[in-house]
């Protein structure tokens, strides 16, 4: 099979026209979460993507502070933005857990699922009577998994967490930007949803320990230490060379040559060239032929050495200055090294790969709300993930989850809403409804 045919078998594979029509893997796991604001809901929200039933549970009437996350404090027809990228698929209930009656509903719910998520303070849910402790005594089979900032104990336990106190913690910071302008926060929030994915990877794990073991467990993970793990080749550098990883800008100090560069038309491109192979077709591309059989540049372990790679990036920087970055994205394709320019959120909406692959997701949501968001990430050939909805009010499926999953009864429904203990939204920016207006201050 040439490499054409396995494209489009590939293609084929994939088509996201099917999606729809296609069965979901994880379709019958059931997940209770109670969590707020995004390392907490985004694990329940990768599991929902492939057809988890998650119950969202929240406070009535304000429901999950993070209704409020919205970038530059502007909402989308009275909906947070932020709020949107972790409230895919969930069936959205309420109920105050704060209340003995609210904890017993709690308990019930906690015994008809496969999975608990919480990412409140630690051991508040057990000072509730809704932590694993509790509930694994009418649950054994209950998989419970904890997020915290610095995890179950030690002396940063009641420390109060958020992604960017992780990357400074964890030292992500430190080594983040260029050494003139200090310490750098990412852009997104990586601590927030790495550890999500990571949490998703244990509760993986627990359930195939569950399937031959038929036991559940107790998982905990730590917002820091988890990012820590992303950290590459740091702790092996300190430990072995006794010195801090510092800051290198756009210039990666292990890998050489490879950083990112401006172009001749004034735009910025990552240029690398991690194989030997791949650096003796930049050499062609950058009309230097001969310079790869140099000693100094032959080998990556060479090339990499501070002096050789300074000279490599300058030789770089002097082509990128001199060749649009089309010109270098083509040569890329030709003589095997890799180029792309830094894209904008603009560039990445047009760009037709991702548009090919569904990636740049176009969806128009049950409520009427349409938007464009990123896809699903894995794709699985036969049960691929999807987005279903996602903006959906406080208390919003509290007739699902009350009289139909947990089958109280109308009156009893009724009496839980006179005493509070559960109840709809307020009347406050990011709880309502979608309205019509396209923007809310």
């Amino acid at each position: 099979m040439n490499k054409n045919e396995y494209f489009k078998k590939a293609e084929k594979l994939f088509d996201p026209g099917r999606i729809r029509e296609a069965p979901e893997a994880l379709k019958g796991l059931k997940v209770l979460e109670l969590a707020t604001l995004m390392l907490g809901p985004e694990l329940p929200s990768t599991l929902a993507e492939f057809g988890a039933t998650v119950i969202k549970v929240e406070l009535p009437g304000t429901g999950d502070t993070a209704r409020s996350i919205t970038p530059f404090g502007r909402f989308y027809k009275n909906q947070a933005l932020c709020f949107a990228k972790v409230s895919r698929n969930k069936y959205h209930c309420t109920l105050d857990v704060r209340k003995p009656e609210g904890v017993e509903i709690f308990k019930k719910l906690a015994g008809k699922v496969d999975i608990v998520v919480e990412n409140v303070r630690s051991g508040t849910t057990d000072r509730w009577g809704i932590g694993y402790r509790q509930l694994k005594k009418n649950n054994p089979k209950l998989i419970y998994i904890a997020l915290t900032g610095f995890g179950q104990w030690g002396p940063y336990t009641d420390r109060v967490s958020y992604d960017a106190v992780a990357q400074a913690e964890t030292g992500f910071a430190a080594i983040t930007g260029f050494s003139e302008s200090g310490p750098a926060k990412a852009g997104i929030w990586i601590a927030d949803h790495f550890g999500a994915l990571m949490g998703t990877n244990a509760v993986l794990a627990a359930l195939n320990y569950r399937e031959k073991t038929g036991k559940g467990q107790f998982i905990e993970l730590s917002q820091v230490e988890n990012l820590m793990r992303a950290m590459d080749w740091t702790w092996p550098y300190v430990s072995k060379m006794k010195k801090n990883r510092i800051q290198s800008g756009n210039i990666d100090t292990a890998i050489s040559p490879s950083g990112v560069f401006k172009s001749k038309d004034g735009k910025q491109i990552a240029i690398s060239a991690v194989t030997d192979a791949g650096f003796k077709g930049l050499s062609a591309a950058m009309g230097e032929p001969d310079l790869y059989l140099d000693s100094r540049f032959s080998v990556q372990l060479n090339r990499s050495k501070p002096y050789n790679n300074k000279i490599l990036i300058m030789k770089l920087n002097n082509w990128a200055m001199q060749t649009d970055a089309d010109n270098i994205e083509q040569a890329a394709g030709r003589y095997g090294f890799a180029a792309h320019r830094v894209y904008s959120s603009a560039d990445q909406a047009g760009d037709k790969h991702l548009r090919a692959r569904d990636f740049v997701h176009k969806f128009t949501d049950p409520s009427g709300v349409e938007y464009a968001t990123e896809g699903v990430q894995p794709h699985l050939s036969k049960t691929p993930g999807r987005i279903k909805w996602v903006f959906k009010t406080v208390g919003a499926d509290n007739n699902y989850v009350f009289r139909d999953f947990l089958k109280l009864t109308d009156e009893k429904i009724e009496e839980l809403k006179d005493k509070e203990i559960i109840g709809g939204y307020s009347d406050m920016v990011g709880r309502t409804p979608p309205i019509d207006d396209k923007e809310v201050k």
